[in-house]
């Protein structure tokens, strides 16, 4: 019999029958830095890669056969979303590219509400956070559009942080393009061509992951999905003009 240093519960085997914990437990060490360090880097690359293909392979389906249970090979959704918009900060940060900048130097209006301005520098500085802060916008305008699908508020939410993560990908795969043509190019043009990117991406998910449901029925309901999220992303900025 083993006793669980976890839990104390007395069992027989490898792994603990009340909390799942393994009878080998090492001391944390330089032997144990050095195995757990690359397992720990391959498990969530590995994870991190797989979802990110079938992102843009197969994303509806990928999205609906995670929500159904099969999720070995996946990312967590929460995970997956903030490793990608910490390493989209972090190449911002490391090469100087910033939205804002480039913006208003590609501009020939010079906007004269100081309000105005520090939204449109916090919303293009902070892209990542702001992906971030929009997925529930997205999940209401889902859960409206598609609310007698058999998926509650939870699973859609879950539908747009993996969605979320291809506006993310789209936006980490641009950023190249960005650095190299931000002084002979002006950057409303390359975010207009990202955005319909997003728009399609969007579009082609929806169409797969509702794939029981006739394909203009789908385009139409996340259409009328779209204009509530930027409904009420336009009320949220008319909140902010209150303060």
């Amino acid at each position: 019999m083993q006793t669980c240093k976890n839990c104390g519960h007395r069992f027989e085997g490898k792994f603990c029958n009340n909390c799942g914990q393994t009878v080998e437990t090492e001391r944390i060490d330089f032997h144990y830095l050095k195995h757990e360090i690359p397992h720990s880097f391959f498990h969530v690359n590995a994870g991190l890669f797989y979802t990110s293909k079938q992102l843009f392979i197969r994303p509806g389906h990928a999205i609906r056969e995670y929500l159904e249970g099969k999720r070995v090979n996946h990312s967590q959704p929460l995970s997956f979303i903030l490793i990608l918009a910490g390493f989209y900060i972090l190449l911002c940060h490391l090469f100087h590219i910033n939205l804002f900048e480039l913006s208003a130097n590609s501009s020939d209006k010079i906007l004269s509400d100081d309000k105005t301005i520090l939204l449109n520098e916090w919303m293009l500085e902070h892209y990542g956070w702001l992906t971030l802060a929009t997925i529930p916008l997205y999940t209401a305008g889902t859960f409206l559009c598609f609310y007698n699908r058999g998926y509650n508020f939870v699973e859609y939410l879950i539908l747009n942080t993996f969605k979320a993560g291809q506006r993310l990908i789209v936006q980490l795969a641009f950023l190249p393009f960005i650095f190299v043509l931000k002084h002979s190019m002006s950057i409303g043009t390359i975010m207009l061509f990202i955005y319909l990117v997003d728009l399609g991406l969007n579009f082609w998910t929806n169409i797969q992951f509702f794939n029981q449901m006739k394909m203009g029925n789908v385009i139409i309901r996340s259409i009328l999905s779209h204009i509530i999220m930027l409904i009420l992303m336009m009320l949220a900025v008319m909140l902010y003009y209150q303060f």
